[in-house]
């Protein structure tokens, strides 16, 4: 399957998407939400992102990559944790199943994910990898004659 787990730095992945893990309300934030807008041009990208915010949890929407390598970069709005039994792994889930479908019809063949939610976010990292590596594994499944190369990009 064309699903990898790599070490770096997702602003300089090369791949027609990369994910960003957004707040609801599309502003810049920290954490890898801050170094993409950093990295794409804040002041742009956040002109862009003010015509969609906002967001639901777990939504995701497209801009372009304005100075990333990446041509999109898909906003999803991931769970903050708060324990675990407010819904969080289903909103988790609908984030990579989103922005998957997203990339799908933006005729994406890379898309490079960081670990949403496992930062800033609190998600614990183990739960919220299984949920990433399940959700991305199963879409890639589905969609087995879809060309899209997929990498889940852990800081490293």
């Amino acid at each position: 399957m064309p699903f990898s787990i790599v070490h770096g730095d997702i602003t300089v992945m090369k791949a027609d998407a990369i994910v960003n893990a957004a707040n609801t309300g599309l502003r810049m934030g920290g954490g890898v939400c801050g170094a993409i807008f950093r990295a794409a041009g804040a002041e742009r990208l956040q002109r862009a992102c003010d015509r969609f915010s906002p967001i639901e949890t777990g939504q995701a929407v497209a801009t372009i990559g304005f100075d990333l390598p990446a041509h999109y970069i898909i906003h999803t709005a991931g769970p903050i944790w708060r324990g675990g039994g407010h819904g969080e792994e289903l909103l988790l889930r609908a984030c990579y199943r989103n922005s998957l479908g997203l990339a799908g019809k933006l005729h994406c063949t890379s898309v490079a994910f960081p670990l949403i939610s496992g930062g800033i976010y609190g998600y614990p990292k183990d739960q919220a990898l299984a949920v990433a590596k399940d959700e991305i594994e199963s879409y890639l499944a589905e969609h087995d004659d879809s060309p899209m190369n997929v990498s889940l990009t852990l800081l490293g």
